[in-house]
């Protein structure tokens, strides 16, 4: 593991969102932007936890969440990565992709007219 790899994150104590949310936060959004790809391997609860000066608890807390979010994986030899799924939203938009990938197949679409289809749609809003 690189120590580095949660180096940037920083947990403002005055804050009024609780410190879990924080962590939780910054990780999903540098999963979410790619500053952590997938299968990168996070710190264990315990080391993070002595790095920001938190409880063993909030980190647990915040890695749960994410883990129950389909951000992390927790494996027991490997330790907790970021996942393949990335957030909900982003795995249903990847199925709905893949449903429609089928049809366009189904139905003898050219993929170029298939793609001019959704981009149209997403202007529309």
């Amino acid at each position: 593991m690189d120590d580095g790899v949660l180096s940037w994150v920083r947990i403002d104590g005055t804050s009024s969102v609780p410190p879990f949310e924080q962590l939780r936060l910054q990780i999903l959004d540098a999963a979410n932007d790619g500053t952590l790809a997938v299968g990168t391997r996070l710190p264990p609860v315990r080391a993070l936890a002595a790095q920001l000066g938190l409880a063993v608890n909030t980190v647990a807390r915040a890695y749960r969440e994410l883990e129950q979010a389909e951000i992390v994986t927790t494996r027991s030899r490997a330790g907790t990565v970021v996942a393949a799924a990335g957030d909900n939203g982003r795995r249903r938009v990847a199925e709905a992709a893949r449903v429609f990938a089928d049809a366009v197949k189904a139905n003898g679409v050219d993929p170029k007219a298939a793609i001019s289809y959704v981009e149209a749609a997403l202007r529309q809003g």
